[in-house]
Order: structure tokens, then sequence, then C-alpha cells
């Protein structure tokens, strides 16, 4: 069986990788002030990090379900007997939902939607798993369940300069930003269930890089594990917790530094430094 594997432009892999495995990726959209544009094809870091300098409404939106239908049926068409596609969390955007609605469009059992319940490479450690089942002649439940594995074991940890951003984009609750409200502190978060959700609160930046190193640390244990660095207009201090973690972890199976895409930039604003953490069962 042929699986083609489909994702968003919110798994932010490295470039060239989606081309090279064959991934499928459909783009979000961005809204810069009066300037639309897709994700990763129109519309990339610097344009937002231009946009936040410059206090421009900054606003992201789901690819139609439309959008989806056709990637699908062009897989299928090229000769793909079956299609796993691979999404960011649905409690984070209704990019899963058009999926699945697109997948009800096409019928039977061609189409499986993955939630991540993740985003960046959380959702993109899922999506190479995926490929990487498919590749081997796996079968679409195989590759759905090698994507749903990552998903388990994955962790996420991040920290924002504020919560202001993502209390408007309703991506965390008021109750839970008031941890970032007091004048110095760095709120650390995680992802819980696909929900982003407030883990505890620091002082000073130095201590927030810390943190997250000692939280990634703990998670990985001491098996192998997939790594990734993420930030935005902060690339200094990822490099500098991709070298401490370098020191700290034996195993490290991938490693990768990234600035975030306009999408996730767009709701957590500049100063993001944040760690994914995929640890060998």
């Amino acid at each position: 069986m042929r699986v083609a594997v489909v994702t968003d432009s919110t798994a932010y892999l490295p470039a060239g990788v989606a081309a090279e495995r064959g991934i499928r990726v459909v783009p979000l959209e961005v809204r810069l002030g009066e300037r639309v544009g897709r994700e990763g094809i129109d519309v990339d870091a610097a344009d937002l990090s231009a946009a936040l300098a410059r206090q421009l409404d900054v606003q992201t939106s789901r690819p139609a379900p439309a959008e989806f239908a056709a990637c699908y049926r062009e897989a299928l068409d090229a000769g793909a007997d079956c299609v796993v596609s691979v999404h960011l969390s649905r409690e984070l955007s209704g990019t899963w939902d058009a999926a699945r609605l697109a997948a009800e469009e096409i019928g039977g059992d061609r189409v499986r939607v993955v939630d991540s319940r993740a985003t960046a490479m959380g959702l993109g450690y899922a999506v190479l798993a995926a490929a990487d089942a498919a590749d081997a002649g796996a079968t679409g439940a195989d590759v759905e369940a090698a994507a749903s594995d990552i998903v388990a074991r994955c962790r996420m940890f991040f920290s924002v300069d504020n919560l202001d951003r993502l209390r408007r984009g309703g991506r965390i609750g008021a109750a839970a930003a008031l941890v970032g409200t007091a004048l110095a502190v760095k709120p650390l978060l995680h992802m819980e269930q696909g929900k982003i959700v407030p883990l505890e609160k620091v002082r000073t930046t130095a201590r927030a890089t810390q943190r997250l190193v000692e939280l990634a640390v703990k998670a990985a244990g001491n098996r192998p594990v997939d790594l990734a660095v993420h930030h935005l207009g902060a690339a200094a201090r990822a490099e500098d917790v991709a070298a401490r973690l370098r020191e700290r972890l034996p195993d490290i199976t991938r490693l990768l530094v990234s600035e975030v895409g306009a999408v996730i930039g767009a709701h957590v604003g500049l100063g993001l430094l944040g760690v994914v953490v995929v640890p060998s069962p």
C-alpha cells in the first residue's frame, strides 16, 4: 500500500525536508495589517517580526476544508491508496477540523486525520515518523499509529515575554494568563492534552532559559531523544539552550534549532523560546 503524508505549515520542518520526503504541506493564512499571505510561501518569520515591530494588527486563519480536499485528491490521483494527514492541536486551531471535514468529503477509509496535540516540531516529529512508516511500506493504519506514538511521547516547554498575545488570541484563558501579569515575571508554559497550560513562573530571562534546559533534560531521561529548540527573535538564546542540552544529554538522536513561522509567532510574540522533547520508547 502506498500512503501519502500531509501536514500543515505549522510543522516547521527543516528547509527542503518536506519536498525531499514527499510530504504535502497545506499552508495556514496570515494577515499582517492589510497584507494577506500563506505561511511559508508569501509570509515568513521576518515579515511577522517587522509587522509586530510596527504594531500592525496580526491575525491567522485555518485553511479551508476545500484546500485539504484538493490536496487529498491530488495525492490519491498521483497513486496513493491512502492519506494520513497530521496537524497542529485542535485546541489551538480549527485546522484539524478543516482536515476532518475534507476527509469526510473524500469518503471511505481513504484519509486518516491525526491531532498531534502540539505544533512546531512537536508536530513535525510526528509527521516525520509517519513519513518513515509510509516509506517502509506500512499500511494507512500503521502510518497513523506511528504518528500517534510520537504524540503520546512528545513534551513541549516554552517561555514567552508575556501572555498578552496568547490571551487575546484565545489560546490561553484569562485566569491562566494572570501568572504573567506581575512585573519582571517570565511565564513558563507547556502543552497538556493539546492545550497551552501555565507551568511555573520565574523572575529573569536567564532563569527561564535555565529552567527550560532542566525541564527538557528531565523529560528526556536516560533514553535516546529527538529535540528541537524554537525561538522568535531570540536566536542567541536558542543556540545557548541547544549547547546546554548537548552538554547535559548523552544520547541525542536529532537536535534542530529554528525560528518559528508567522502563524505560531503571531500568537506568542517576539522573545519566544521553546524546547520539544521526544524520548525513545
